[in-house]
């Protein structure tokens, strides 16, 4: 699927030294799943586990999308479509909120990458790869349901059957791609979502604790 025309920058903003430094000093890991996959609750509890700067990619579009500006009119329009964001600026907003964080052992990108360009040009702008990629296994009817009580509680209408489907393709159509580019350098951690939360995150734990 393809990307809409919009203002949303194309190319990053290009971090400087002392923010490349930052960023090549702490352990970053990015994490991986479909809508409703539980990739937010589990980073919520990590980030609280082991101190580190949670930064939800999802959260941050939501966010966005509420403002009553021309940027969040876009944001919006692209999310109920299930289109991935101009490169540009998912990375300026991921390195942004990652800039602002306080001093911490380490970063969890939660949501990204999106496609296999936005995890070349991550390594581009900031010099490295992620320490790790963990990956959320869940089945699709899972998801759908799981965002559907979200968004019966939220009352959002990008977290509807329709969008959230759309959403869905688009991850099945992208995100294979990212998948081979972190197995061929040994970054992929898979962990299947689909249990309860407590036991999801027991998982987690384990595979963060294997980078220790």
């Amino acid at each position: 699927m393809g990307q809409v025309k919009s203002t949303l920058p194309r190319k990053g903003r290009r971090l400087s030294q002392p923010e490349k430094d930052l960023l090549k000093s702490a352990l970053i890991i990015f994490v991986m799943g479909g809508p409703g996959s539980g990739k937010g609750t589990q980073c919520k509890s990590m980030a609280i586990k082991y101190g580190f700067c949670h930064v939800g990619l999802g959260q941050l579009l939501r966010q966005e999308a509420q403002k009553g500006t021309k940027r969040g009119q876009k944001i919006r329009e692209l999310m109920l479509r299930g289109l991935c964001m101009p490169t540009g600026f998912i990375l300026d907003l991921i390195s942004d909120n990652m800039l602002c964080c306080p001093v911490s052992p380490g970063f969890l990108i939660d949501g990204f990458p999106q496609e296999l360009k936005q995890a070349k040009e991550f390594e581009r702008l900031v010099g490295r790869a992620p320490n790790m990629v963990i990956v959320f296994e869940c089945s699709m009817r899972t998801m759908v349901d799981r965002a559907r009580r979200r968004g019966d509680v939220e009352r959002e209408d990008w977290d509807s059957t329709l969008a959230v489907h759309r959403q869905l393709q688009t991850y099945y159509a992208t995100c294979q791609p990212v998948l081979t580019f972190y197995q061929q350098k040994e970054l992929l951690r898979m962990i299947l979502a689909e249990a309860a939360p407590d036991v999801v995150f027991a998982r987690c734990c384990s595979v963060v604790q294997s980078l220790r």
